[in-house]
C-alpha cells in the first residue's frame, strides 16, 4: 500500500502547518457537471470576495500569508500559491469556469474557505506521494505542455518515485496524475500555513467531503495531517 508522506523537510519550513486530505474511491466523474455543482461554484465566486477586504491585493491576509510561505523555499519565477490566482481571478471579475464534477467542488471549497486546495488521480502514482524540499531534476510536464519542465534545487514540490506531481508547493498540477473524467479514485489535498485557521480547514475537508460524496457517489475519508502524524495511507 502506498502512503503519501509530508516529509521532515517540510516541517522544518511550517512546523505549525495542517494537511487536509480527503481520499476518494469509486467516484463517478465522467457526466456533464450536475446543475448543482455549477450552482455551488458560482456561488463560490461571489463568496470569495470577503477574502479582498484590503486596497492592495497582495496584503489580504488570504494572499499575504502565502507569499510570506514561499520566500521559504525556491520557485520558479512568478510561482504563486493556487488559492492566490483563483482570487486574483474574482478581483478581476473573471469568474473561475467549471473544468469537471470534482475540480469545481475543490475549487468551490478553495473560494469558500480561502485555502489551497488540489487533487491528483491517484491510480497514477507510482511509489509513495511525498511533500518535501527536492534536490531538483524531478521530471514535469505542466498540463498540455510537450517538454518537460524539471524542478529546481531547493523547490518544494509533491513528487512520486516517477518525477514531480505538484511543482512550488501548491503552483502548478502535472500532466501525468491530473484529475479526468475518467479518474475513479483521487487524492485531495487542502494546506494551511496558518495555525489560527485550523477550524476553517476542518470545516472546509467536512464541505469537501459532503459534497463528493452526494454528487460523485464516492467513499471518503478524512485525515488532518500535522508533524507529529505526517502520512496517511493511500
Amino acid at each position: 500500500m502506498s502512503k503519501f508522506i509530508a516529509d521532515p523537510s517540510f516541517w522544518q519550513l511550517f512546523p505549525e502547518a495542517k494537511l487536509g486530505v480527503v481520499l476518494v474511491k469509486g467516484m463517478n466523474n465522467d457526466e456533464e457537471v450536475p446543475r448543482e455543482i455549477k450552482s455551488l461554484l458560482s456561488k463560490s465566486n461571489r463568496e470569495a470576495e470577503k477574502f479582498l477586504v484590503k486596497g492592495k491585493f497582495n496584503e489580504n491576509p488570504a494572499v499575504a500569508v502565502w507569499r510570506e510561505a514561499y520566500q521559504k523555499f525556491k520557485t520558479k519565477k512568478g510561482a504563486r500559491c493556487s488559492i492566490e490566482a483563483l482570487l486574483k481571478r474574482v478581483e478581476k471579475e473573471n469568474p473561475v469556469n467549471s473544468i469537471n464534477p470534482l475540480v469545481d467542488i475543490y475549487n468551490s471549497a478553495s473560494l469558500q474557505f480561502g485555502l489551497p486546495c488540489g487533487a491528483e488521480d491517484s491510480d497514477s502514482f507510482e511509489g509513495d506521494l511525498v511533500l518535501g524540499i527536492t534536490d531538483g531534476g524531478d521530471e514535469f510536464y505542466l498540463i498540455g505542455e510537450t517538454e518537460s519542465s524539471p524542478t529546481l534545487e531547493g523547490e518544494l514540490c509533491y513528487r512520486d518515485d516517477k518525477g514531480a506531481v505538484c511543482r512550488c508547493f501548491n503552483w502548478r498540477d502535472g500532466e501525468r496524475t491530473m484529475i479526468k473524467g475518467s479518474t475513479k479514485n483521487a487524492f485531495v489535498i487542502m494546506e494551511s500555513v496558518d495555525p489560527s485557521r485550523e477550524e476553517d480547514l476542518k470545516a472546509a475537508l467536512s464541505f469537501l467531503a459532503e459534497h463528493i460524496e452526494k454528487y460523485l457517489g464516492a467513499a471518503v475519508s478524512q485525515h488532518l495531517l500535522t508533524k507529529d502524524e505526517p502520512s496517511v495511507e493511500l
